[in-house]
């Protein structure tokens, strides 16, 4: 398989928009926590609301983390394009490509953890 100079590029726009997705709702996560420590509410509901939150922001690191890599990866394999290294271009867009399909299904998991969190509210406006 041959690859151009062109063929990672395409993941520039694709990869600056998951990090700014995933950078708003870490914001929107700060924000939340920030709110849930100005309530006094249930303790049993505010221990499960912080350890969802908990786990939420650790997964949204580590996404964030998995797209910073895998946009530097994508950022050196350009790079070895252009120095003639064909064979460690490859690897290297690949390996960003799979930090890629790795950073999408962390975020399928914190999707579904927020989908729990707003159980756990529904649960309490039951009481």
């Amino acid at each position: 398989m041959q690859l151009s100079l062109t063929t990672p590029a395409l993941l520039f726009s694709a990869i600056s928009l998951l990090l700014l997705a995933y950078t708003n709702r870490f914001l929107s996560l700060a924000a939340l926590i920030r709110s849930l420590g100005n309530q006094a509410g249930a303790c049993g509901v505010a221990d499960a609301q912080i350890a969802n939150l908990r786990q939420r922001i650790r997964l949204i690191r580590w996404m964030q983390e998995a797209g910073v890599l895998s946009f530097t990866l994508c950022v050196l394999s350009m790079l070895l394009i252009y120095l003639d290294k064909h064979g460690l271009a490859f690897w290297s867009f690949g390996a960003s490509l799979a930090l890629l399909i790795y950073s999408l299904m962390l975020s399928v998991v914190e999707i579904r953890i927020s989908q729990k969190a707003i159980d756990i509210f529904l649960d309490s406006l039951k009481r």
